[in-house]
């Protein structure tokens, strides 16, 4: 019997991975992909899978794509799902999303843990664990926006998480992340992530931080990284955080690379915000 849950799947040119993806799901009563008018026949695949496709047109700012799949897709379930293409989820999922979503237990709301897999294998320790709220009622469950700014960042939640009216839990089920199958996708999504970094830190600079979110791990590493944007040597810093803080230093060569490269995101972050500020500054003496 599938299970009652809507699954959306946002995309763009995912022909690779969404095979993989949609197979892990395959037990849902209900799968979308959001698509954004790809080129490489991600809506054909989708649909050769039972997935329903609908399109998403960016108008440059806000909405992004997954909340405005919150408000406007048919759901016909009261819970829904948020799976990336390049993420899967595992058999024993099945199971436990049956339970929670036919269950009577007070949550709204359920974190899953991520695990990352860069140059060949599951990094065990680099960024691990990474818990996101995916899983909640539909209704009582929006990502937080951060700037409405173009941050030129693409047409998909970056780095935004999901605050829900209401208790959460934690699954234990956990998602394989494939996000970095190459150096080059990796360095590729990360110029774009640090022009939304940068974004984002220079509206925070013009306006004040950002509001908190619900599970304490995860808010304590956002205060954290507030705090980190006015520390000197943010590269450096990044790179021993992950390296010698989160212990990437057991992923042996591939935990290196990937310290590596976060510090080099984080320089590019860096140079772009202050980039943002100077001209500010031009434009007020202009």
């Amino acid at each position: 019997m599938p299970v009652p849950v809507s699954i959306f799947i946002p995309a763009k040119n995912e022909a690779a991975n969404l095979p993989r993806c949609l197979a892990s799901v395959r037990w849902a009563a209900e799968v979308f992909v959001v698509d954004s008018q790809s080129t490489d026949g991600t809506a054909a695949i989708a649909e050769a899978h039972g997935a329903r496709v609908m399109q998403f047109h960016f108008n440059g700012t806000w909405p992004k794509k997954k909340n405005w799949a919150l408000e406007n897709l048919p759901f016909a379930h009261e819970w829904v799902f948020i799976l990336d293409a390049d993420e899967t989820l595992p058999s024993e999922a099945e199971a436990e999303f049956q339970a929670v979503v036919t269950g009577t237990g007070a949550e709204v709301g359920w974190w899953i843990n991520r695990r990352f897999h860069f140059m060949g294998g599951w990094l065990r320790h680099a960024y691990y664990p990474s818990w996101n709220l995916r899983l909640f009622r539909h209704r009582l469950g929006r990502y937080e926006k951060l700037t409405e700014a173009d941050t030129r960042s693409g047409d998909n939640e970056v780095h935004e998480h999901v605050v829900v009216e209401g208790p959460t839990g934690r699954l234990r089920s956990e998602m394989d992340h494939f996000a970095f199958p190459s150096v080059e996708v990796f360095v590729e999504k990360h110029n774009r992530y640090s022009n939304w970094e940068a974004r984002v830190a220079h509206d925070r600079y013009l306006h004040g931080s950002a509001g908190a979110i619900q599970l304490g791990r995860v808010a304590w590493k956002r205060r954290l990284k507030q705090l980190a944007v006015r520390l000197p040597f943010r590269p450096l810093l990044r790179f021993l955080w992950i390296y010698f803080g989160q212990r990437a230093f057991l992923d042996g060569r591939p935990g290196w690379y990937f310290a590596r490269l976060h510090a080099m995101y984080e320089f590019l972050s860096v140079a772009k915000a202050y980039e943002l500020k100077r001209q500010a500054e031009v434009n007020r003496e202009s």
